[in-house]
């Protein structure tokens, strides 16, 4: 009877925790561990009060290398879970599933350690109010970078938590007040908006700029996609207000250009990685997401119009090859059957991160022809010294126009070259053992890269960029749209867990664009009723803006409304720029009336500091500026052909609705015709007389 316990002990260890069914697949790859994981639930959080034990939080998501380093060094290891089980209620949390805690913890831990957090972040709450009162990010299995023993860690917390309760609950009372002092900082009276925040923005973008490598700031480097969509709208305003402002046009495209020919982009398969460790954008962190290539899509393609409107040809080619390659990897690797957009692809392969992604010179020698392999090592270093642990990684040292010049070839052969070069190393690639893929379905990045493929498709001509968005849609309607609310993830045929602002306001945006593409009635019949639940399930009615989570929401340490972008653009920027234009085309003013809210609510965090707010400046300049909206109406060919006139010359800071007559049935969009087609031309409120002559149409675009 003696080795009983020790036999239960033994169970107790090799027994999957409560995580084992959890949809989550980050949450799966621990259900394994010798640490008795929970999910965050009703379970967890009344055993640490019945216990009174504090909470260790450990939230990451599935293609984080650094939390598969901390799992396999702590979370899989006996001792380590030992004291881990001992001590404290684990709680484990997949943060793409509940962004509403990573934010919460994330913000709970910059004015805890008086510094920004990240993945995996590890934090200990008590287990009365879940209030944490220590925590860190990664922890090592022994001091090593300035950073103790995670081991060492633990005990010495469980040994505070019961030692130190006097100053725990002096620390937590400091903490619950300066969250709810955050959560409120808004204009107590009616904001003065002005558009003084979008040159302070441009000032403080120029000041962070990186004139040599692109970009803003140091290593680590962030794409910033919407503080680049914002310099690239902003620069369209001031030059039809004839306010040339050249050098932000420069910054933007300059950084993109940078950010494409370097190893942050995947020059083999497309898509981009989520950041550069170095300030060269030349070696990665190999993870791909697909909350940054929805609006990396959606930023090349603006780029690519504006360098076809200002006669930058080879530009225009690059960021072309771009988009079309990105955009063909999302259908080809991130789409499900079912038609929703898988959420990531790991950082490692085979346990090494970018092993899948690097080449060896030798092998890329034996795949290409002499000449070809010249001006493919000449392109991308493969004459230089390995740049990424004995192997190459890819990154452009010379363009295709240099290319040209010094091996004395016409740039079609160079490019013709090059592109069978790609293929011929993608081909080679396919065969390597891939990246895990996390194949849950978020609405929020699905909403983005909605957007980003629609944009795609209207600015290249394919059919088949839009098709895969509208098989998203359908998707979400289909499967996580409810009783008239959205469900934020799928994945394994369940649609779970109450959507978040984000979701609400990323597809209504994605709607939008998707209109402007390809008119579809239910599209626009959803896009109405995301904005009535914004407004009845997410506003704040009396100081405007709107709560990441809804009303019926659980409580939660703090119900934060997201103003400033993180690793996404803030969900209130875009809800606001989203209703501003939903209103102005259903002529609905409690929708324009609740993005003027937004704005309002929002204006004292942009005026701290502007920059930091690139959602916010977009609506901001929405709201100063209002783009100028055309609504075309009339029988399907013509309306076809006068779409394909405004394509054409299609300028960034234009919207276009083309709505066949066919369509006209029980439709809210109160502008309808009896003519054989008409166009109808307003900027904000003031509306042009309805254009019926195709000539005076293409004169009323060249005068835009």
């Amino acid at each position: 009877m003696s080795a009983l316990p020790h036999l239960l002990l033994e169970y107790a260890m090799s027994a999957p925790n409560a995580l084992a069914n959890q949809t989550s697949p980050y949450l799966q790859q621990h259900a394994d561990n010798p640490v008795q994981w929970y999910p965050w639930g009703t379970e967890a959080l009344q055993l640490a009060k019945q216990q009174n034990k504090p909470i260790l939080l450990s939230i990451g998501y599935s293609a984080c290398h650094w939390c598969h380093v901390m799992a396999h060094e702590s979370f899989e290891n006996e001792q380590t879970a030992a004291i881990m089980n001992q001590h404290f209620i684990n709680i484990k949390v997949d943060r793409e599933e509940r962004p509403d805690l990573d934010k919460i913890y994330q913000l709970a831990h910059n004015m805890l350690a008086q510094k920004a957090g990240g993945w995996p972040l590890t934090m200990f709450l008590t287990p009365d109010d879940h209030i944490p009162f220590f925590g860190g990010t990664y922890f090592p299995p022994e001091p090593r970078h300035g950073l103790p023993a995670f081991n060492e860690i633990l005990q010495k917390v469980a040994g505070f938590y019961q030692q130190g309760q006097e100053q725990i609950q002096q620390q937590n009372t400091a903490l619950a007040t300066a969250l709810h002092q955050y959560e409120h900082l808004a204009s107590e009276q009616q904001a003065n908006i002005s558009a003084t925040p979008l040159h302070e923005a441009i000032e403080q973008l120029s000041e962070n700029f990186d004139s040599v490598n692109g970009g803003f700031g140091g290593a680590p480097k962030f794409p910033h996609l919407t503080n680049l969509e914002f310099l690239f709208d902003h620069y369209w305003v001031m030059q039809q207000q004839g306010k040339a402002a050249p050098e932000t046009l420069e910054m933007a495209l300059f950084s993109l250009k940078k950010m494409v020919l370097g190893g942050i982009y995947d020059h083999i398969g497309g898509g981009l990685c989520r950041y550069s460790v170095d300030e060269l954008w030349m070696i990665p962190h190999f993870e791909k997401m697909l909350y940054d290539n929805g609006p990396f899509l959606s930023v090349c393609a603006k780029a690519y119009q504006i360098c076809q409107l200002t006669d930058r040809v080879e530009d225009a080619k690059l960021f072309k090859r771009v988009l079309q390659q990105s955009a063909d990897w999302v259908m080809r690797e991130m789409q499900s059957p079912e038609g929703g957009f898988y959420s990531t692809l790991d950082a490692d392969s085979e346990g090494e991160e970018g092993k899948f992604y690097v080449w060896q010179q030798e092998d890329v020698k034996q795949l290409l022809d002499e000449e070809t392999y010249e001006l493919f090592a000449t392109q991308f270093g493969l004459n230089w010294k390995p740049n990424f642990e004995g192997a190459w990684h890819l990154h452009t040292f010379r363009e295709r126009s240099e290319l040209a010049e010094k091996f004395n070839l016409p740039i079609e052969t160079v490019d013709e070259k090059l592109d069978q070069a790609c293929t011929i190393l993608f081909k080679q690639r396919e065969q390597r053992i891939r990246p895990h893929r996390d194949e849950k379905t978020l609405v929020s990045w699905n909403g983005l890269m909605i957007k980003g493929l629609a944009m795609a498709g209207r600015v290249l001509g394919r059919d088949d960029y839009v098709q895969a968005a509208q098989k998203a849609v359908d998707f979400i309607q289909q499967t996580m749209w409810e009783r008239g609310r959205l469900k934020a993830t799928y994945k394994d045929g369940k649609a779970h867990l109450n959507a978040y602002l984000d979701d609400y306001a990323f597809l209504l945006d994605g709607l939008l664009e998707l209109l402007q593409t390809d008119w579809r009635n239910q599209d626009l019949s959803l896009a109405i009723q995301l904005a009535e639940v914004l407004l009845a399930d997410f506003a704040d009615p009396e100081k405007g803006g709107f709560y990441f989570t809804a009303h019926s929401h659980e409580a939660l340490i703090s119900r934060p409304k997201s103003y400033a972008d993180e690793s996404m653009p803030s969900g209130n920027g875009v809800a606001a720029s989203a209703l501003h234009r939903l209103g102005h085309l259903l002529v609905e003013a409690r929708f324009y009336t609740a993005s003027e809210k937004v704005l309002n609510a929002a204006w004292a965090h942009i005026e701290q500091l502007p920059y930091a707010h690139g959602a916010l400046l977009l609506a901001l300049n929405e709201f100063m500026n209002p783009s100028q909206t055309i609504i075309l109406r009339g029988k399907p060919e013509l309306v076809a052909e006068w779409k394909a006139v405004y394509i054409a010359s299609a300028q960034p800071h234009q919207v276009c609705f083309a709505i066949p007559k066919q369509l006209e049935d029980d439709m809210p969009v109160v502008r309808q015709t009896q003519a054989d087609i008409v166009a109808y031309v307003c900027t904000g409120m003031q509306c042009d007389a309805p254009i019926t002559d195709i000539e005076a149409f293409k004169q009323c675009l060249k005068a835009s």
